[in-house]
């Protein structure tokens, strides 16, 4: 008798090439807004006030931007990653254009890379993904990879082939995802704090502070939100048996509460407008506590606009470590503590 059900794809099922259409389209509503909110704790001015969004030049305050890339994230994972290991990393990530409550999204993927590991158990799928909105215009774009299970040890590897991503988004390609902003009736007051773009310098290094600890219940919900279906954040009675002997965490939850912690020396990077990067160094589990620090690596102004720079930012995330002395690497090592290293632009008004 033939299933009807899925198990999802494994290592051997990718071809090279590949084009996959993603289920479900998701209308993003602000009661996802007010959920993410509530899990995460983000308090950026521009997308927590309509009236200080229009102030400024947006129609609305538009969703935020991790919470749009979870969304066309969790789009992706029964087709890319059912049956991953963990998810390793990302690039080339450009969001462009703006993404307000009432909006519909897609994903759609196409497999750029195949690399079998040596153990013949898992493999590294590479994606390049976009998510589309309700008009056919790509709000983001973006590259990752993940380790996926083989269904068969002995069933033959593909030729591999690695993609070359840059290490860095072209300051060209920046600003898109942003509306020309009126920087006179910024108001920094409101927004928290009274640092705008000049008042950085590459090289400056700003400790988060306080700390967050993650709770079972919570990064199961934020997961569920995205509908990311990844049998590994969820399912103990499995996972129990597996590698960790636990849940691990997705990726991205650590990737939203270091963002939320940088408000904290970081109130007017309202704009996340790129990733260059990312790495997840090592797992996250329930019951450890994030701290985050960053570290500004360079500064850009974009052509054509006096209204807001670009800053960009290495974000590093610890577990059950503050932050206080920046802890990053040791030698060519990552520090034991560091989950996350994320390399990102934002955009901050002049």
């Amino acid at each position: 008798m033939s299933s009807k059900t899925s198990s999802g794809n494994f290592f051997e099922d990718f071809k090279l090439g590949q084009q996959i259409r993603h289920a479900t389209p998701r209308t993003v509503t602000l009661g996802d807004v007010a959920l993410y909110n509530a899990l995460f704790g983000a308090r950026f001015a521009v997308q927590s006030a309509d009236t200080f969004a229009t102030k400024i030049g947006y129609p609305r305050a538009p969703i935020d931007d991790f919470l749009v890339f979870h969304m066309v994230f969790g789009k992706t994972v029964p087709d890319i990653s059912l049956n991953a290991v963990a998810n390793l990393g990302y690039a080339d990530c450009r969001f462009l254009k703006p993404v307000y409550p009432g909006a519909t999204l897609t994903a759609t993927s196409e497999v750029i890379g195949l690399k079998e590991n040596s153990n013949r158990k898992t493999g590294i799928v590479y994606v390049r993904s976009r998510g589309i909105d309700q008009d056919g215009a790509t709000v983001l774009e973006y590259v990752r990879w993940v380790m996926v299970r083989k269904r068969d040890e002995n069933a033959p590897a593909p030729e591999e082939v690695v993609p070359e991503t840059p290490t860095c988004v072209d300051v060209g390609a920046l600003g898109n995802g942003c509306p020309i902003i009126a920087k006179d009736h910024y108001d920094t007051e409101l927004a928290g704090s009274p640092h705008r773009f000049d008042d950085y310098a590459k090289g400056d290094k700003i400790d988060h502070v306080v700390g967050i600890t993650v709770e079972d219940a919570e990064h199961m919900m934020a997961t569920r939100l995205y509908q990311n279906t990844a049998r590994i954040h969820f399912d103990h009675f499995t996972e129990s048996k597996g590698r960790f002997g636990q849940r691990l965490i997705y990726g991205g939850h650590a990737i939203s509460l270091a963002r939320a912690l940088s408000f904290n020396g970081l109130a007017n990077a309202f704009h996340v407008t790129a990733i260059n990067g990312g790495r997840h160094v090592a797992p996250l589990f329930s019951g450890l506590t994030v701290f985050a620090w960053t570290e500004v690596l360079d500064k850009a102004e974009l052509h054509g606009r006096e209204d807001v720079g670009a800053l960009r930012l290495r974000t590093v995330a610890t577990k059950d470590k503050p932050c206080d002395d920046f802890p990053y690497k040791i030698g060519n090592e990552y520090d034991p503590a560091v989950i996350l290293d994320l390399d990102y632009w934002v955009l901050m008004p002049r």
